[in-house]
């Protein structure tokens, strides 16, 4: 059992992985191409990867050609007997990566509640606006930009995507790409609700490129939630200058949609395929009435010429 458990979490890592590369290497040019809101939606595939890699594999007819490499087969030879050790390891990644969230969000509620920390949207399931206590500093029309940019956030359930990644990081704590993919999707999660909101308000852009620069950002993070952090300004404010066509916006949802599916159809198929399970035949049982045969058994006969005299 311990052996299967750390088998199947390889091949969730390895999937995730490989759609994590992926899609790192696709965001700029999609961003560059299709707007940032496309951009963000690539963050989809690793999930789905992830998911489409726990479905049973193909079955197939017959005997599996030995050149099939199975994953599975030699990462429990290597584990041996030490399964065990390996997946309390494991356990105690999980749960001090999960302890460094609650603590870390945790210390983001004491800010908001001491009005040194927003704006921001805090929570999952009830998620709601934060607003810092010294918001005189924003005139009417930007504090108006600022809780739009916000309610964006809790209308496209951006806080419940953060949730996913701080889940599946905490989950993956020991691969490197589940930390650069948790940074990458913040940041394109931002810039995604500067597009939505700008996209109704294509004349308010210098006037939230100025929202943006007055704007504390959190050095804080926020595990459970979406806040104005740390992203490099220069990036959003470059990208408020920019418009995407709208037939591009459409090609673009197209391409991502199908390479999404992709993913998730390549980490199913690099499973290695299972046997047929051999169903044993029938035997058809003739119900007709049964016949008793009596076998008599008799002396041979002997010829006539042998009869002694």
């Amino acid at each position: 059992m311990t052996n299967e458990l750390l088998s199947l979490l390889l091949r969730i890592n390895l999937a995730g992985g490989a759609a994590v590369l992926a899609v790192v290497a696709a965001r700029l040019p999609a961003r560059r191409w299709f707007g940032p809101e496309v951009a963000y939606r690539l963050w989809a595939a690793p999930p789905l990867a992830m998911a489409a890699s726990l479905l049973p594999a193909r079955v197939v007819d017959g005997a599996i050609p030995t050149r099939v490499f199975d994953l599975a087969h030699v990462f429990n030879l290597a584990l041996g007997s030490h399964a065990t050790p390996v997946l309390f390891v494991w356990l105690t990644g999980v749960a001090v990566a999960a302890g460094l969230l609650v603590r870390a969000q945790a210390a983001f509620a004491r800010a908001a509640r001491a009005g040194r920390a927003g704006p921001a949207v805090v929570g999952v399931l009830c998620p709601r606006v934060v607003m810092p206590a010294g918001d005189d500093r924003y005139t009417a029309e930007e504090r108006a930009l600022v809780r739009a940019h916000e309610r964006t956030h809790i209308e496209r359930r951006d806080p419940r995507a953060a949730a996913l990644v701080a889940v599946l990081q905490c989950l993956a704590w020991f691969n490197p790409l589940a930390h650069l993919a948790t940074r990458l999707v913040r940041m394109d999660q931002e810039l995604a609700c500067d597009a939505a909101v700008l996209r109704g308000r294509p004349g308010a852009r210098a006037l939230y490129a100025r929202t943006l620069l007055k704007t504390q950002l959190a050095s804080t993070p926020l595990p459970f939630g979406c806040h104005w952090g740390a992203h490099p300004l220069e990036v959003r404010i470059a990208l408020l200058k920019r418009t995407v066509a709208p037939r591009h916006d459409l090609l673009g949802v197209g391409l991502v949609s199908g390479l999404t599916l992709a993913a998730g159809a390549a980490a199913w198929a690099a499973q290695p395929p299972a046997p047929r399970p051999i169903t044993p035949a029938l035997r058809m049982v003739d119900e007709g009435p049964s016949m008793n045969v009596l076998l008599v058994s008799a002396p041979a006969r002997q010829p006539a010429g042998s009869i002694r005299r």
